[in-house]
């Protein structure tokens, strides 16, 4: 049987990376939600939570405005831990 989903439930596999990455820049989810509205992406604070708790899909194209406003790579938004 298919599933999309994480082997830990979540709807994606880069939300723990996004929430690492802007905690790291010392900014909060409303600051990376207007980084991103600026850029060109209408994402709210809500937003922003559910992609890093895993509660929402994440587009390629929102994927690609997460890389450039944390200054990451995609690469490195996609590793996993070992």
């Amino acid at each position: 049987m298919f599933t999309n989903k994480t082997s830990d439930g979540r709807n994606n596999i880069c939300g723990k990376n996004v929430a690492k990455f802007r905690k790291g820049m010392g900014i909060s989810q409303r600051e990376l939600s207007d980084k991103l509205q600026l850029a060109g992406l209408d994402v709210d604070k809500n937003a922003v939570q559910r992609m890093e708790s895993g509660q929402r899909f994440i587009t390629d194209i929102e994927i690609i405005y997460l890389a450039k406003a944390l200054g990451v790579t995609l690469g490195e938004l996609f590793e996993t831990e070992k």
